[in-house]
């Protein structure tokens, strides 16, 4: 008999059985490679943002003495105090050590730390954005849902067209409509702020702010929810067709049963990504619409603080935005596989 006819499984008759290269479970790598991904966009928007509002017209220190009467001298003094009269390579390694210390500066525009204003406004932030992202999701996933089973409908075309429609409106434009026609014209609801000075009691404290949330929420809900119709309905329409659907109505299943059994888990597998990264978004708030309504939030903060422009607010502010996001989106890849066992393989 050959020789090597006669070598036992896994050996060669050169030698001895060859072992697999080491190496990384796939899960490790995995996570490993969106962790390293995040921490460098996360690099790259501190660096960005250092250099972006540093070209911004506007001298912090002339904006901030307009119409003033202020000699050189405490011009000079005060730019030494807000660190301008550095060399542009010391304050970026100053800013990069306080970034990494979580050291966001002292505002020009208010005198006091960034955080602590950061931490004042980011509980009005989150309930505004946060209801509001909810409340879009919630009615897009469920429209989305009944457009794409019946597809073709006038009841898809009006929703569909409806939708649309409202992604296209500037949400600054429909924040002003609904105030003329609401607040100051038909006087339903308030003009501006989060609550009325003077209420008392947490019943109706918190009252008084769910009357001054209805018109913000609804102009971010009217802009918003068209994103997770539009991806909910072609998810919908891409699994209506699919073998599994037509096993299950084999099997005696009413539509609706295979509609909520079946096509709504698998459909709304795309929709992860988009639902956390909103969830990020919760975090920068709507700007515009916090603007209009002079919301007391992240997003109204930011605003005011682009117009001195006040370089440590704005900086601070753009990492935290933009590093809720990358941290929503790891979150999402991570979450993802576990919904998807096509992504694991």
């Amino acid at each position: 008999m050959d020789t090597a006819s006669r070598a036992p499984a896994g050996r060669t008759a050169a030698g001895p059985p060859r072992r697999g290269r080491p190496g990384l479970h796939p899960a490790v790598r995995y996570l490993g490679g969106r962790v390293i991904t995040a921490l460098v966009s996360l690099l790259a928007v501190m660096v960005t943002s250092f250099f972006l509002f540093r070209v911004l017209p506007g001298d912090p220190v002339a904006a901030l003495t307009q119409g003033r009467a202020v000699s050189v001298d405490q011009l000079e003094a005060m730019r030494r105090d807000f660190g301008l009269d550095q060399p542009l390579p010391q304050q970026f390694l100053d800013y990069c050590l306080g970034m990494l210390t979580l050291d966001f500066g002292m505002s020009y525009e208010y005198r006091v730390p960034v955080s602590e204003l950061i931490a004042e406004r980011i509980g009005p932030t989150l309930l505004l954005a946060g209801t509001g992202t909810v409340l879009a999701a919630m009615l897009g996933l469920a429209l989305g849902t009944r457009a794409g089973w019946r597809r073709g409908s006038l009841m898809d075309r009006v929703d569909t067209g409806l939708a649309l429609t409202l992604w296209s409106v500037p949400s600054f434009w429909l924040g002003l409509l609904l105030i003329v026609l609401l607040a100051s014209g038909a006087g339903l609801f308030p003009t501006s702020g989060m609550s009325t000075p003077g209420v008392e009691g947490a019943f109706n404290v918190a009252l008084d702010v769910a009357h001054h949330m209805v018109l913000p929420v609804a102009t971010m809900v009217a802009v918003v929810y068209a994103q997770y119709m539009m991806i909910m309905r072609s998810s919908v329409l891409d699994e209506k067709g699919a073998d599994y659907l037509t096993t299950a109505r084999a099997k005696g299943l009413r539509d609706a049963a295979v509609l909520r059994r079946h096509a709504v888990p698998n459909a709304l597998l795309p929709t992860v990504t988009l639902i956390f990264l909103n969830l990020g978004r919760v975090v920068s708030g709507v700007i515009l619409i916090e603007t209009v309504f002079a919301w007391p939030g992240l997003g109204s903060l930011f605003y005011s603080g682009l117009r001195v422009p006040d370089l440590p607010i704005v900086q601070a502010l753009f990492v935290v935005f933009a590093g809720s996001v990358i941290v929503m989106n790891l979150l999402a890849d991570l979450v993802y596989p576990l919904l998807d066992p096509r992504v694991r393989t």
